[in-house]
């Protein structure tokens, strides 16, 4: 009897202490999804922060700009800060020619990064894993350092000031190749071995078999490459003297004039009219950005 009620009095402190260490873990689970989350709104306030700010201080009236202490809202939202860039650029032919530029280099991104990335992951040739390093390689070369010998080419196919000047150039993609050769080799073998013992070659095999199922990295490629051109300076600025040829965020510097006469409103509403299709092809391309980034691996 005795040493019955020693086996009970000895088992409840270990409950309570097994009680004990679920609750503070627990606790400290808690408080660590807590800080994540803090954490997590205090950067995207951070990177959204100055996003708002351009929008609402484009909505002001130049005099309300510099009020101080600056406020975030507007105290009443006028539009003539958008009026003012329609009236000074031609707003509508920098943006199609913004749109031309950018969509067909993702497009023709998408169809050599596709191929390519098919090749080096599935296709067994000489020299293969040199040539893919010499791919990776060039990822490491600012454009600042291969702009003169590319508009010298260009210059000599008689390409200057036109927009074929700021695609062709552009139409190879190393970092989309590394992707979709990654891409590939996450894909089963034996759906290229069974179009094989059925009769199909290597680009029946490409096409048919294993283009289909590469669609969400080809979207990555796709919507990578129109936010990064789509804002490009660089390249337009050097190649580009006609103003007919002008991209969105080069004609926009024509704004710049306004910073003088304190319209910095008209300026900040330039750069909102620019980030707009930016956003919109992100958002669009938010879920097939999302499956094939969690979908792609890093074999090989």
């Amino acid at each position: 009897m005795t040493s019955v009620s020693y086996s009970s009095s000895s088992q409840a402190p270990s409950e309570s202490g097994r009680l004990r260490e679920r609750s503070v873990s627990l606790n400290a689970r808690r408080l660590g999804t807590t800080a994540r989350v803090v954490g997590l709104l205090v950067i995207a306030l951070l990177t959204i922060g100055p996003v708002l700010w351009t929008v609402s201080t484009s909505l002001r009236s130049p005099a309300e700009s510099f009020d101080l202490p600056p406020k975030f809202l507007p105290t009443g939202g006028t539009l003539d800060a958008y009026r003012g860039v329609f009236d000074q650029l031609d707003v509508w032919l920098l943006a199609l020619n913004s749109a031309l530029v950018t969509g067909l280099i993702a497009i023709c991104q998408m169809i050599t990064a596709g191929m390519a990335g098919y090749a080096f992951a599935r296709l067994d040739f000489r020299f293969k894993r040199p040539l893919f390093g010499l791919v990776l390689a060039t990822m490491m070369v600012p454009v600042q350092v291969t702009i003169v010998p590319v508009f010298l080419i260009l210059k000599g196919m008689g390409l200057t000031d036109t927009l074929l000047a700021l695609i062709v150039p552009a139409a190879p993609t190393a970092f989309g190749t590394f992707l979709m050769r990654q891409y590939f080799m996450t894909m089963p073998k034996e759906l290229g071995e069974a179009a094989m013992i059925d009769g199909a070659g290597p680009w029946r095999i490409f096409r048919s078999v294993y283009a289909p199922l590469a669609t969400p990295g080809l979207a990555i490629v796709g919507v990578l490459a129109f936010n990064y051109h789509w804002n490009e300076f660089f390249r337009p600025l050097i190649l580009e003297t006609s103003n007919r040829n002008f991209t969105m965020p080069l004609g926009l510097v024509a704004l710049q004039g306004n910073l003088g006469t304190g319209s910095i409103s008209m300026v900040l509403a330039g750069v909102v009219l620019s980030m707009i299709p930016a956003v919109l092809v992100f958002v669009i391309g938010q879920r097939p950005l999302r499956e094939g980034i969690t979908s792609s691996g890093l074999k090989g």
